[in-house]
Protein backbone atom coordinates (compact mmCIF):
# COMPACT_ATOMS: atom_id res chain seq x y z
CA UNK A 1 0.00 0.00 0.00
CA UNK A 2 1.29 3.47 -0.87
CA UNK A 3 2.20 5.90 1.91
CA UNK A 4 0.41 8.76 0.13
CA UNK A 5 -3.15 9.06 1.55
CA UNK A 6 -4.33 10.25 -1.86
CA UNK A 7 -3.31 6.88 -3.27
CA UNK A 8 -5.21 4.81 -0.70
CA UNK A 9 -7.80 2.62 -2.33
CA UNK A 10 -11.03 1.01 -1.28
CA UNK A 11 -12.68 -1.85 -3.19
CA UNK A 12 -15.93 0.09 -3.62
CA UNK A 13 -14.30 3.31 -4.85
CA UNK A 14 -12.72 3.12 -8.29
CA UNK A 15 -9.62 5.17 -9.02
CA UNK A 16 -11.22 7.08 -11.88
CA UNK A 17 -13.19 10.27 -11.39
CA UNK A 18 -16.94 10.03 -10.97
CA UNK A 19 -18.81 11.15 -14.09
CA UNK A 20 -19.00 14.93 -13.82
CA UNK A 21 -17.50 14.78 -10.33
CA UNK A 22 -14.25 15.49 -8.56
CA UNK A 23 -11.17 13.31 -8.92
CA UNK A 24 -11.37 10.31 -6.61
CA UNK A 25 -8.04 10.96 -4.82
CA UNK A 26 -9.48 14.25 -3.47
CA UNK A 27 -12.71 12.57 -2.39
CA UNK A 28 -10.70 9.85 -0.67
CA UNK A 29 -8.61 12.49 1.12
CA UNK A 30 -11.78 14.12 2.42
CA UNK A 31 -13.06 10.73 3.57
CA UNK A 32 -9.72 10.01 5.24
CA UNK A 33 -9.79 13.41 6.97
CA UNK A 34 -13.31 12.69 8.24
CA UNK A 35 -12.25 9.27 9.50
CA UNK A 36 -9.20 10.66 11.30
CA UNK A 37 -11.23 13.53 12.80
CA UNK A 38 -13.76 10.99 14.07
CA UNK A 39 -10.96 8.89 15.55
CA UNK A 40 -9.59 11.95 17.31
CA UNK A 41 -13.01 12.81 18.75
CA UNK A 42 -13.48 9.22 19.92
CA UNK A 43 -10.02 9.19 21.56
CA UNK A 44 -10.35 12.61 23.19
CA UNK A 45 -13.89 11.90 24.35
CA UNK A 46 -13.03 8.43 25.59
CA UNK A 47 -10.20 9.75 27.73
CA UNK A 48 -12.74 12.12 29.31
CA UNK A 49 -15.58 9.57 29.66
CA UNK A 50 -17.66 11.34 27.02
CA UNK A 51 -19.46 9.81 24.06
CA UNK A 52 -19.14 11.26 20.58
CA UNK A 53 -22.80 12.28 20.83
CA UNK A 54 -21.97 14.24 24.01
CA UNK A 55 -19.25 16.15 22.17
CA UNK A 56 -21.50 16.71 19.16
CA UNK A 57 -24.18 18.09 21.48
CA UNK A 58 -21.71 20.49 23.06
CA UNK A 59 -20.62 21.63 19.59
CA UNK A 60 -24.26 22.31 18.64
CA UNK A 61 -24.87 24.23 21.87
CA UNK A 62 -21.64 26.20 21.41
CA UNK A 63 -22.50 27.10 17.81
CA UNK A 64 -25.96 28.38 18.77
CA UNK A 65 -24.59 30.19 21.82
CA UNK A 66 -22.00 31.97 19.68
CA UNK A 67 -24.90 33.37 17.62
CA UNK A 68 -26.86 34.32 20.77
CA UNK A 69 -29.51 31.77 19.83
CA UNK A 70 -31.53 29.84 22.36
CA UNK A 71 -30.87 26.11 22.36
CA UNK A 72 -33.60 23.81 23.60
CA UNK A 73 -33.77 20.04 23.95
CA UNK A 74 -35.95 20.03 20.82
CA UNK A 75 -33.30 21.88 18.83
CA UNK A 76 -30.66 19.44 20.04
CA UNK A 77 -32.89 16.45 19.22
CA UNK A 78 -33.48 17.71 15.69
CA UNK A 79 -29.86 18.65 14.92
CA UNK A 80 -28.47 15.37 16.25
CA UNK A 81 -31.32 13.29 14.83
CA UNK A 82 -32.11 11.67 18.18
CA UNK A 83 -35.30 10.31 19.69
CA UNK A 84 -36.83 12.19 22.62
CA UNK A 85 -35.70 9.56 25.16
CA UNK A 86 -32.16 9.57 23.73
CA UNK A 87 -32.09 13.37 23.91
CA UNK A 88 -33.20 13.30 27.54
CA UNK A 89 -30.52 10.72 28.39
CA UNK A 90 -27.91 12.84 26.58
CA UNK A 91 -28.88 16.01 28.43
CA UNK A 92 -28.94 14.13 31.73
CA UNK A 93 -25.38 12.89 31.09
CA UNK A 94 -24.19 16.39 30.21
CA UNK A 95 -25.85 17.87 33.30
CA UNK A 96 -24.51 15.13 35.56
CA UNK A 97 -20.98 15.65 34.22
CA UNK A 98 -21.25 19.39 34.90
CA UNK A 99 -21.04 20.42 31.23
CA UNK A 100 -24.59 21.71 30.71
CA UNK A 101 -27.30 23.28 32.83
CA UNK A 102 -31.02 23.42 32.17
CA UNK A 103 -32.52 26.86 32.61
CA UNK A 104 -35.99 28.32 32.38
CA UNK A 105 -35.88 31.94 31.30
CA UNK A 106 -38.12 34.54 29.74
CA UNK A 107 -41.90 34.75 29.68
CA UNK A 108 -42.56 31.08 28.95
CA UNK A 109 -41.01 29.31 31.95
CA UNK A 110 -42.12 25.96 30.52
CA UNK A 111 -39.42 26.08 27.86
CA UNK A 112 -36.14 24.53 28.97
CA UNK A 113 -33.01 26.13 27.58
CA UNK A 114 -29.58 24.55 27.61
CA UNK A 115 -26.40 26.38 28.47
CA UNK A 116 -22.82 25.16 28.55
CA UNK A 117 -20.93 25.66 31.78
CA UNK A 118 -17.45 27.07 32.27
CA UNK A 119 -16.36 23.47 32.97
CA UNK A 120 -17.53 22.46 29.48
CA UNK A 121 -15.47 25.21 27.89
CA UNK A 122 -12.40 24.29 29.98
CA UNK A 123 -12.74 20.56 29.29
CA UNK A 124 -13.39 21.15 25.59
CA UNK A 125 -10.36 23.40 25.29
CA UNK A 126 -8.17 20.80 26.98
CA UNK A 127 -9.53 17.96 24.80
CA UNK A 128 -9.08 19.80 21.52
CA UNK A 129 -5.88 21.73 22.26
CA UNK A 130 -3.62 19.02 20.76
CA UNK A 131 -5.69 18.98 17.56
CA UNK A 132 -5.72 22.78 17.32
CA UNK A 133 -1.96 22.90 17.95
CA UNK A 134 -1.16 20.33 15.25
CA UNK A 135 -3.58 21.83 12.74
CA UNK A 136 -2.23 25.32 13.42
CA UNK A 137 1.32 24.11 12.82
CA UNK A 138 0.24 22.40 9.58
CA UNK A 139 -1.41 25.63 8.36
CA UNK A 140 1.80 27.63 8.70
CA UNK A 141 3.06 25.96 5.53
CA UNK A 142 0.39 27.70 3.44
CA UNK A 143 0.08 31.26 2.19
CA UNK A 144 -2.91 33.39 3.22
CA UNK A 145 -4.21 33.08 -0.36
CA UNK A 146 -3.93 29.29 -0.25
CA UNK A 147 -5.74 29.20 3.10
CA UNK A 148 -8.48 31.43 1.67
CA UNK A 149 -8.94 28.98 -1.22
CA UNK A 150 -8.98 26.01 1.14
CA UNK A 151 -11.50 27.81 3.37
CA UNK A 152 -13.82 28.37 0.41
CA UNK A 153 -13.33 24.74 -0.62
CA UNK A 154 -14.09 23.38 2.86
CA UNK A 155 -17.21 25.57 3.18
CA UNK A 156 -18.38 24.23 -0.18
CA UNK A 157 -17.70 20.65 0.98
CA UNK A 158 -19.64 21.22 4.20
CA UNK A 159 -22.58 22.64 2.23
CA UNK A 160 -22.44 19.71 -0.21
CA UNK A 161 -22.37 17.23 2.67
CA UNK A 162 -25.39 18.90 4.31
CA UNK A 163 -27.29 18.76 1.01
CA UNK A 164 -26.33 15.11 0.50
CA UNK A 165 -27.47 14.29 4.03
CA UNK A 166 -30.83 15.94 3.43
CA UNK A 167 -31.16 14.07 0.16
CA UNK A 168 -30.23 10.75 1.79
CA UNK A 169 -32.88 11.39 4.46
CA UNK A 170 -35.47 12.12 1.75
CA UNK A 171 -35.76 15.75 2.84
CA UNK A 172 -34.37 17.52 -0.23
CA UNK A 173 -34.40 17.19 -4.00
CA UNK A 174 -31.55 15.43 -5.76
CA UNK A 175 -28.48 17.55 -6.50
CA UNK A 176 -28.66 16.34 -10.10
CA UNK A 177 -30.86 19.36 -10.82
CA UNK A 178 -28.53 21.85 -9.05
CA UNK A 179 -25.65 23.72 -10.62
Amino acid sequence: MSEDPAERSHPHMPNAAMPGGPPQPLVRLLQEFTLEANRYVDSAGGRNDMHRTDLNALAVIMRHSAKDEVITPGTLRKELNLSSPATTALIDRLCNSGHVVRERQGQDRRQVQLRMTDKAYRDGSAMFLPLARHMGAAMTGFTPQELETVTRFMNAMIDATVRAGLEAAGKAPSSDTEN
